[in-house]
This record gives structure tokens, C-alpha cells and sequence, in this order.
């Protein structure tokens, strides 16, 4: 067997949303660029992945793609699945007839091994998939080689600070003001 790209590509795709999902909306030209996906196979990818109700479009500025259900609801099979991949090894596609319009001495073999790679598959958040060892600071590492969320990032961190202006000049003054008050 052997999974094509758009079942590897799609579920790489799902991944990098799931990791962002927190950050708001992730724009395809922004997982095109991280992840080394053509942004027109992103395109078709993502309007299948719509359509099987993975993922929900977010319009406007700072739009871009969201997941429609919570991370730990979607597997990966059922993204392989979604853009019309599937996980059989047999050469009949599951019908039995592979051999002169009957079933070949190992179809069975096959058929079970199909059937045991869906179950694992489907055994497989991609909400596991994010907290797997290493994940993460791989995910930052690709994001911080093309200066992704960088803007965000910061913004984060400034707002669990209480600052929303992170000039330090500037927030050096307004601490000061705010002790010159007590």
C-alpha cells in the first residue's frame, strides 16, 4: 500500500491547523509556505476537507482556516478518507474480485491487513498527534524559520503581561505613572 500525497498532505495540513488552532485562523499560503504544500493542492484539498466538515473557512482580514470540531474528534483516518484516499492494500479494492473476477488465495490477507491499518488509523486523534513527544518544538522550530505567528506570538505575550504595548520606553513611563499614583 501506499498513501498517496493527498492523504499525507492533508493530514500534515490538518496537523499544522490543530497545533494553531489557539492562534485563531490559519491561512493555506501560510501552511503552503511552512510545510512545502503547492498552494493550489492546498486549495483542492481544503475545499474536500470543508466539504466532509474537518475544517470551516474564517472570511475577512485575518481569516483563514479553522477545525470544525475539536481536535480530538477528528482521526486521521477519517482525513484520509475525507479526500477520497483510502487505506486498502488489496489489488480489488475490497470487492474480491482480484483474480479472474473471484477472490485471489490472499485476499483475506489483505483484507484484514486494511481493515487492522483503518483501525489503527481511526485509533488516531490529532489532538494525540500534536501532544506526541517533540511535535511542538518541531512546529516552532518551521514557525520561527519563516517568522510565522512571530507578530502573535508577541502580542500574547504583552497581553498576559497586562501590557498591549510592548515599546519598553513606553511601558516604563505608564509603570511609572501608575506608582506616582499610590
Amino acid at each position: 500500500m501506499r498513501l498517496s500525497t493527498k492523504g499525507r498532505y492533508s493530514v500534515t495540513a490538518m496537523l499544522d491547523l490543530a497545533i494553531h488552532d489557539k492562534a485563531g485562523p490559519v491561512t493555506l499560503a501560510d501552511i503552503s509556505q511552512c510545510q512545502g504544500i503547492s498552494l493550489s493542492y492546498l486549495e483542492q484539498l481544503f475545499a474536500r476537507l470543508r466539504k466532509s466538515g474537518l475544517v470551516k473557512g474564517v472570511r475577512g482580514p485575518g481569516g483563514g482556516y479553522r477545525l470544525a470540531r475539536p481536535a480530538s474528534e477528528i482521526s486521521i483516518a477519517e482525513i484520509i478518507c475525507s479526500v477520497d484516499e483510502n487505506v486498502d492494500v488489496t489489488r480489488c479494492k475490497g470487492e474480491g474480485n482480484c483474480q479472474d473476477g473471484g477472490k485471489c488465495l490472499t485476499h483475506e490477507l489483505w483484507t484484514n491487513l486494511s481493515n487492522k491499518l483503518h483501525e489503527f488509523l481511526s485509533g488516531i486523534t490529532l489532538a494525540q498527534f500534536v501532544e506526541r513527544p517533540g511535535i511542538p518544538e518541531l512546529s516552532m522550530q518551521r514557525d520561527k524559520m519563516i517568522g510565522r505567528f512571530v507578530l502573535a506570538k508577541k502580542q500574547a505575550v504583552a497581553i498576559n503581561r497586562g501590557v498591549f504595548n510592548i515599546n519598553k520606553e513606553l511601558v516604563a513611563k505608564e509603570l511609572a505613572a501608575k506608582e506616582a499614583l499610590r
